[in-house]
């Protein structure tokens, strides 16, 4: 019986061999190959089923929403120009100033040229201060 079984140890160890497993990192984060890059963030965009909400309220406006947004764009874009322009060139004078929902304050104080801007149909203000030069 012991012989049986001293055999049938030898057999399993002859039989039996072992093999190093090796890691192979698939990410490029974490060592792997760099092509598989798009390949990984291609697979996690398809399986993402979050979706931004900012981006359908996007597309959700009406094109005069668009518009209007466009257009006081542009209109705080024109009067920070004419603004900074202004205070380089000489001066601008002190006021309170109305483009549609838009009250601009313009004053002199220690620290510059102040300008409050509030919006009146939301109530958000903003304080922009020019300093002198």
């Amino acid at each position: 019986m012991k012989a049986i079984f001293t055999f049938f140890v030898f057999f399993i160890s002859i039989a039996s061999f072992g093999q190093q497993l090796v890691y192979k990192a698939i990410n490029p984060a974490f060592g792997g190959e760099t092509f598989n890059h798009q390949w990984l963030l291609n697979a996690a965009n398809a399986q993402n089923s979050f979706k931004d909400p900012d981006a359908a309220s996007n597309n959700n406006r009406s094109t005069i929403d668009q518009f209007a947004e466009s257009l006081n764009r542009q209109l705080l874009s024109q009067i920070s120009r004419s603004l900074l322009g202004s205070q380089l060139e000489g001066g601008l004078e002190p006021g309170t100033f109305n483009f549609g929902s838009l009250s601009l304050e313009v004053f002199e104080s220690g620290d510059g040229l102040v300008i409050n801007i509030l919006d009146t149909s939301t109530g958000e203000e903003t304080q922009i201060i020019v300093p002198n030069p």
